[in-house]
């Protein structure tokens, strides 16, 4: 049988808004204890408040932390494990995207995406492992993108982070497998949400909404442990006609 998340406790990155903040919900609703992390203090308080009127305050916790930071990072692991007594799943969603064409884009915000969107990742999966072999096991699921895959002008920082995130996702999950730690990246197409600056109901209603995402991440939890879905591509159905 796959995990019952009951009594479990999960770190979800980037969890104040979008994608982790549906993960963080749908966790938090099958019985997980959840720790949603941010750079916003406000919208992760928005959150949290959210979170706590459905599933109580006792199992919501928000850290503020950047996660190009690795101090920042191990902190939040350490709060974690400090509020609930261990750490048993990592949801690594924290990501942004600043597209440009190369000749445009400027060093510094080169350095953002790839700090935020892999390094921040290792960081992340760097400092969660040891809590996570302490517990016998568990779960890690990195939030990539299909242009991780399927690049795109104007995108080449983005489509980086993501491909270089989709090759680490691989080799971690063939590291850690036999320590009981369960590696799987999921690759999501157009998602309705703020992301990239667009308003979330942007482009209509072909998108797919963040609980399709987080509908995918509690079903690889619960899924048989006998065998493992490493990478999951999901798109929307019927996308506009070109």
């Amino acid at each position: 049988m796959g995990m019952d998340l009951n009594g479990k406790v999960a770190v979800v990155t980037g969890g104040s808004k979008g994608i982790g903040f549906s993960i963080a919900q749908a966790l938090a609703r099958a019985g997980a204890s959840v720790v949603i992390s941010g750079r916003d203090a406000a919208a992760l308080a928005y959150a949290q408040s959210r979170l706590a009127d459905e599933v109580g305050a006792d199992r919501v916790t928000a850290v503020e932390a950047d996660m190009r930071a690795y101090d920042a990072v191990d902190g939040l692991m350490t709060a974690a494990v400090t509020t609930y007594g261990g750490l048993d799943i990592l949801i690594n969603n924290a990501g942004l995207g600043i597209f440009r064409n190369v000749a445009d884009m400027t060093l510094d915000e080169w350095q953002t995406v790839i700090d935020t969107n892999l390094t921040g990742v290792f960081y992340g999966c760097h400092a969660a492992i040891p809590h996570l072999r302490n517990r016998g096991g568990g779960w890690i699921v990195n939030v990539s993108s299909l242009a991780g895959k399927n690049s795109f002008v104007g995108a080449a920082a983005y489509c980086a982070s993501k491909a270089g995130l989709n090759a680490f996702s691989e080799s971690l999950m063939q590291e850690v497998r036999y320590d009981n730690i369960r590696v799987s990246y999921i690759m999501p197409g157009s998602v309705r949400t703020g992301f990239g600056g667009h308003a979330e109901d942007a482009g209509g209603d072909w998108k797919l909404d963040p609980d399709d995402i987080a509908e995918v991440v509690v079903d690889l939890i619960r899924h048989p442990s006998r065998s493992l879905p490493s990478r999951v591509e999901i798109r929307p159905a019927k996308p506009p006609r070109k």
